[in-house]
């Protein structure tokens, strides 16, 4: 078993602090949730995780199996096994998904241990036939004119290739229909294992009747104000942000 631990994390961006002491602990094996009203710092957190340099982290720790993480480069994070399916993932012109994905999968490895070609290729017609993808997205340049469901779906094809111990997915619902909401389903729950963990950002209750968290954590004021099992989310897609928020005597103002 393997552990992310966040302890009491700040995080700001230029003046502005957006986390005010986050802590979670996530261990394979286990699929997290968080939930939150736009403006609480869950992408931030997701951010900071990976490292994104726009990020500033003035306190605490983010421990993988030990080993603080913020003394790392985003790579060498990727490296160590850590994934971010970002909420609107860049294009990248020029490099195929195919040879990116392959690129980064030996990017792990040593060098007498890359994967083959035939491997390679093997295991990605497998996974996309899981996603229903079309083989020529191998060939197409890396989320180049991609429609956002295409991104989506290509994002869970890296999760699946790249075989991440820990995955922080933000919001990977958002614009999604029902039918390639429950695809990109399919590919999270097929990773789900001893060896896998993931963190999944989401404002809709929606994504969690497809992929059923074993821990949901609901988010205010950057940081984490209470955590339960599947249920909680459940409830708070009965009751709303603002009915938690009066019973944890925490000021919230409804978004009109």
């Amino acid at each position: 078993m393997s552990t992310l631990e966040i302890k009491n994390l700040h995080v700001r961006i230029e003046d502005k602090e957006i986390l005010k002491g986050v802590n979670l602990v996530i261990n394979t094996n286990e699929i997290h949730a968080i939930m939150g009203p736009n403006g609480t710092g869950k992408s931030t957190l997701s951010a900071a995780i990976m490292g994104n340099p726009s990020y500033e982290v003035t306190e605490g720790e983010i421990l993988f199996d030990g080993q603080n993480v913020l003394e790392l480069e985003v790579d060498e994070r990727a490296r160590l096994g850590l994934f971010l399916a970002m909420q609107y993932p860049s294009e990248i012109p020029g490099i195929t998904n195919a040879e990116f994905m392959r690129a980064a999968i030996n990017s792990k490895r040593a060098e007498d241990d890359k994967i083959s070609v035939m491997d390679f290729l093997k295991k990605l017609d497998q996974n996309m036939e899981l996603l229903n993808m079309k083989e020529e997205m191998a060939e197409r340049y890396l989320n180049e004119g991609f429609s956002g469901g295409e991104k989506k779906r290509n994002e869970i094809l890296q999760l699946l290739m790249m075989e991440p111990t820990f995955a922080i997915l933000d919001e990977i619902d958002s614009g999604l229909d029902i039918d390639a909401l429950k695809v990109v389903s399919k590919g999270v729950n097929a990773m789900r294992g001893d060896k896998f963990g993931a963190l999944i950002i989401t404002h809709y209750q929606r994504l969690l009747d497809y992929i059923t968290p074993d821990v949901v954590h609901i988010m205010m004021e950057g940081r984490v104000v209470l955590t339960g099992d599947a249920e909680l989310a459940k409830r708070l897609e009965k009751e709303g942000y603002a009915k938690i928020a009066e019973e944890l005597g925490i000021e919230y103002k409804e978004e009109v």
